[in-house]
C-alpha cells in the first residue's frame, strides 16, 4: 500500500479533487418507510461489500452485498425495506488487502461505534419534539461548560441512581440537595443562577471510555470516533443504536424548556486514533502529513485532520448542520479551532447564517494548536493572531484576559491582576473593551484585534487546567481567597465579550489543583452539589453579577461600536478605572443608568476615587453585587476597598469631552506614559481623580 506521503501527493493532485469531490446529501444509510439507502465516498476502493447484523456487536453478518461504484468515489447499494434498527459495516478491497470499517457517516452506532446502525431519525424524537425550539435571546449570553456525567453523578445532587451521570439526569425536574426539598440543583439551581446558553462537553461517540465497562469510567471525551452519533455511555442502554438518540434529544429539549440555549462542543480537528473509520475507507485523504513523510501531530493527540481538503470541509460543514438540524443545537465550541482553516470556519458561519439567521447560531473556539499543523496550499489556520480574517460572529477564547486577570494558566505559580502581579494594568484596560483598539496607538507589543466584542469569548476558567479557586489558593498563599474569587469574577464580568465559566466557578470548585484531569476519577471530577450551597455566599454573588450585566447594554454590546463606549480611563500600579456609555441604542432608551464607572483595585489597600459630577449609585462592590436594588447613593467620592471591584451608574447621560482625561478616541494613546503622579492628580495619597 501506498505510504502516506505518496498518498498526500495523490490526493493533492487537481485531477482527483475535480473526479471526486461529492456534493451529494446523502452519504451514510438513509433510512424511511419507503426504503432505505447506503452510500460510502471511497474513491480509491476496489471493491465495497455491504455488510448487515442482527446485533450492534458479536456475530456474523446474516447477509454480504456487493455495492455499485457510482461517480465521484461513492459507492452504494439500495433497497425497499425499511432496515429501521439493522447495523452494518463494509468491507473493502484496497490496494490488495481486505479492510473492515464502520460508516464515517453513520447516525447511529452499536455499543463502542464498531458498527454502524441504520436508523429512521423520526422514530427517536421524544413525545413533542416537532414544538422543540431555542428559547428567545436574552441581553447577555452567559455560558456555562458542563459535563454530562459530571453534572449528575453525585448522591448530593439528588438525582434518581438510575439516572446519574446520563443524559436522563438533565430530564430530571426539581431536583434538590440530597432530595430535601429545600436546597435546589440541577437544571433549577442553574435557571436560578442566570445561566444562558449550557455548554455540553464532548457528547458525540468518543474512544476513550468503555460503553460496556464500569459506570465509574470517566473522560472528557476529546477522542472522536462516530463524529454523528450521541457518546453511548451517557445512555441508559448503549447497546441499542437508538436509545442514545432519544436521550440525548430529550436532554436538549429538557434544556430548552428550562429557558437554556445549548452548545455543543466539538472536535473536528482530530480522531482517536489514526486507525479510524476515515482511514480505513480513504486512506491519508482526511489526515495531514508533511512533506517529509511525518504524520503531522498539531493536536498532540497523534494526527490531524485535513480540514482544507474538499470532502473534508464537506463532512465538517455536514456534521454541523446535521447536529443543528436533527438535534437542534444552538450553537458550537471548537476545540483546538487553531487547527481548522479560516475558510472553512467562514463557510460554516455562513451557512449558519443563511439557515437560521444572522449570529443565531453561537460558533467560537479555541485559537490555537498544541504544535506547528501541515496545513495544505494556501489555508490559513484559524488561529489568535488570524482573527481578522475571520467573520465578526466567530468567537475566540481570550486568553489574554484570562491570564491578565489570574496568572498564565500553563504556568501555575505565576498570578495575575487580582492576585499580586504588576504591571498588568494595561492587559485590564484592554480586556474591559475586548480587545476591540486601534493597534496603531498599541503599546503592547505582539498584541491582537478584535472587530467586536462578538469576537471574544471572556472568561477565568474551563475544564483545561486548574480551576480559579485552585490557582488563587496556589498564587496568593495566606491571602483571602474567596475575596480574590469575588475580584475575579466581577472583574471579568465587567468587560465587554461573551461571558464563559466552567460548573462550580461559582462555588469556589477544586480539583485539589489538578490541572488536567481528562481521565483523573469521576469522583474528583463530579460536581459536588453540597459545596455549591455551603458556599451560597459566593454563588449569591455571581448571581448579583449576572443579573447586573444583564442589565448593562454597554457591556453587552457586541457590535463593532462597542469599544466607543468605554472612555475616561485611568491607569495607576494597581488600579483601573473607566466610564461606559451605557444606553441602549435604538429610537428608545429604558437603560437604568445612562453611565457606568468600573474600578478594578488590586491594591492592598482601599483607594479613595472622586466621581465625575452627577448623582451616582453603588451598583456592586466587593461584598455585596445586590447594591443596584437598592439604590445606593455615592456621594463624590467612593472608597474602592481593597482587592475589589466597584461599579457604579448614574443616570445622567455623561459625554467623553466632559470628563478630565482620555476620550474615547484616544483612551489607548497615552498607554505607558501616564505616571502615577499625572493620574492621582487629587494630590492626595491614594485618591485617584477622574
Amino acid at each position: 500500500m501506498k505510504t502516506a506521503l505518496e498518498w498526500k501527493k495523490y490526493y493533492s493532485s487537481p485531477e482527483f479533487s475535480d473526479d471526486h469531490t461529492y456534493s451529494g446529501e446523502d452519504l451514510g444509510a438513509v433510512c424511511a418507510p419507503g426504503g432505505t439507502s447506503f452510500k460510502l465516498w471511497s474513491p480509491s476502493a476496489d471493491s465495497v461489500t455491504l455488510n448487515l447484523y442482527r446485533e450492534g456487536n458479536g456475530g456474523e453478518p446474516y447477509s454480504s452485498i456487493p455495492m455499485e461504484r457510482e461517480e465521484k468515489g461513492v459507492w452504494c447499494w439500495k433497497t425497499d425495506d425499511e432496515l429501521h434498527g439493522v447495523y452494518y459495516d463494509f468491507s473493502l478491497e484496497l490496494e490488495g488487502e481486505t479492510v473492515r470499517s464502520a460508516d464515517p457517516y453513520a447516525k447511529a452506532c452499536g455499543v463502542n461505534g464498531e458498527r454502524s446502525m441504520a436508523v429512521n431519525l423520526s422514530r427517536t424524537d421524544p413525545e413533542g419534539w416537532e414544538r422543540d425550539c431555542a428559547p428567545q435571546a436574552g441581553p447577555e449570553r452567559i455560558i456555562y461548560e458542563l459535563h454530562v456525567k459530571e453534572f449528575s453523578w453525585d448522591a448530593s445532587g439528588g438525582f434518581p441512581e438510575e439516572y446519574r451521570g446520563k443524559y436522563k439526569a438533565f430530564t430530571c425536574p426539581g431536583t434538590t440537595l440530597y432530595n430535601d426539598g429545600i436546597h435546589p440543583t440541577g437544571l433549577d439551581y442553574l435557571q436560578d443562577l442566570g445561566v444562558t446558553h449550557v455548554q455540553i462537553m464532548p457528547a458525540y461517540d468518543y474512544g476513550s471510555v468503555n460503553e460496556a465497562g464500569e459506570e465509574t469510567e470517566f473522560n472528557w471525551g476529546y477522542d472522536p470516533v462516530n463524529y454523528n452519533v450521541p457518546e453511548g455511555s451517557y445512555s441508559t442502554d448503549p447497546a441499542r443504536g437508538e436509545v442514545r438518540i432519544r436521550e440525548m434529544k430529550e436532554m436538549i429539549q429538557a434544556l430548552h424548556a428550562k429557558g437554556f440555549r445549548v452548545i455543543m462542543d466539538v472536535v473536528y480537528n482530530h480522531t482517536y486514533s489514526l486507525d479510524s473509520w476515515f482511514q480505513r475507507t480513504a486512506p491519508w485523504y482526511f489526515y495531514r502529513v508533511f512533506d517529509d513523510g511525518r504524520i503531522s501531530n498539531g493536536s498532540a493527540c497523534g494526527n490531524d485532520v485535513a480540514s482544507e481538503r474538499p470532502m473534508c470541509a464537506k463532512y465538517i460543514l455536514d456534521s454541523v448542520l446535521y447536529w443543528t438540524e436533527e438535534y437542534h443545537i444552538d450553537g458550537f465550541r471548537f476545540d483546538l479551532m487553531g487547527l481548522l482553516d479560516v475558510n472553512l470556519m467562514n463557510r460554516i458561519r455562513r451557512e449558519l447564517d443563511a439557515r437560521y439567521g444572522k449570529g443565531e447560531k453561537l460558533v467560537f473556539g479555541e485559537p490555537w494548536s498544541a504544535a506547528p499543523t501541515a496545513m495544505e496550499g494556501e489555508a490559513v489556520p484559524a488561529l489568535k493572531k488570524n482573527i481578522s480574517f475571520l467573520d465578526e460572529n466567530i468567537g475566540i477564547f481570550c486568553d489574554n484576559t484570562r491570564d491578565a486577570i489570574k496568572g498564565d494558566a500553563l504556568k501555575t505559580a505565576l498570578p495575575g491582576f487580582v492576585n499580586g502581579a504588576e504591571g498588568l494594568e494595561d492587559l485590564i484596560c484592554e480586556s474591559a473593551g475586548a480587545w476591540c483598539r486601534d493597534t496603531r496607538k498599541d503599546q503592547i507589543r505582539d498584541a491582537f484585534q478584535a472587530k467586536a466584542p462578538s469576537q471574544i469569548i471572556t472568561y477565568v476558567s474551563a475544564h483545561d487546567n486548574q480551576t480559579l479557586w485552585d490557582k488563587l489558593t496556589e498564587t496568593a498563599p495566606g491571602e483571602d481567597t474567596m475575596r480574590l474569587n469575588r475580584m475575579a469574577a466581577a472583574l471579568y464580568m465587567t468587560c465587554q465579550g461573551n461571558l464563559f465559566l466552567l460548573s462550580g466557578e461559582e462555588f469556589a470548585r477544586t480539583k485539589d489543583g489538578h490541572e488536567n484531569s481528562f481521565n483523573a476519577p469521576i469522583s474528583l471530577n463530579r460536581l459536588n452539589w453540597e459545596q455549591a450551597w455551603k458556599e451560597s455566599s459566593l454563588v449569591e454573588y455571581y448571581k448579583g453579577l449576572i443579573e447586573l450585566r444583564k442589565q448593562l447594554p454597554g457591556l453587552c454590546d457586541k457590535s463593532s461600536q462597542a469599544a466607543g463606549r468605554i472612555f475616561g480611563v485611568r491607569k495607576a500600579p494597581g488600579l483601573v478605572s473607566f466610564l461606559c456609555d451605557n444606553r441602549e441604542k435604538g429610537d428608545v432608551d429604558n437603560s437604568r443608568w445612562k453611565t457606568l464607572m468600573v474600578i478594578y483595585n488590586s491594591r492592598g489597600s482601599a483607594v479613595e476615587i472622586g466621581l465625575p459630577d452627577g448623582e451616582w449609585e453603588v451598583l456592586s462592590d466587593e461584598k455585596n453585587s445586590f447594591l443596584w436594588k437598592d439604590a445606593v447613593c455615592a456621594g463624590k467620592q467612593i472608597l474602592a476597598e481593597e482587592k475589589s471591584v466597584t461599579v457604579l451608574g448614574s443616570r445622567k447621560v455623561i459625554l467623553p469631552e466632559s470628563v478630565s482625561g482620555d476620550s474615547a478616541e484616544k483612551r489607548c494613546e497615552n498607554r505607558g506614559r501616564e505616571s502615577a503622579e499625572k493620574i492621582c492628580e487629587s494630590g492626595k495619597e491614594g485618591r485617584l481623580a477622574v
